[in-house]
């Protein structure tokens, strides 16, 4: 599902203006966004957190020249599913056949 997509369900799901959906998203990314470069996490009940992990130091390879580099560590956004966002995806076990 693409962004337009998105705004496009939102906008018919809450009787919103397509104008009015795409500013709620932008807004609630944008939201996401500012919260994680600060340093915060952000917890929506059942459906996920997102935070910022950490990338350790590591030795790597330039996949041009093979030569051994080192990347330096970083910070990175992360997400980990909700229960309830894991059942839904889940969702019933097909049946074997025999």
């Amino acid at each position: 599902m693409t962004k337009a997509e998105l705004i496009d369900l939102v906008a018919e799901r809450s009787r919103l203006s397509r104008r009015d959906a795409g500013r709620a998203i932008e807004a609630t990314l944008s939201l996401i966004e500012e919260s994680l470069t600060g340093g915060s996490e952000v917890s929506l009940s059942g459906f996920g957190k997102f935070h910022v992990g950490l990338r350790g130091a590591r030795a790597g390879v330039h996949p041009r020249t093979g030569e051994p580099i080192w990347v330096e560590a970083t910070r990175v956004p992360r997400f980990t599913a909700g229960s309830g966002l894991k059942r839904a995806v889940r969702g019933p076990l097909p049946r074997a056949r025999g």
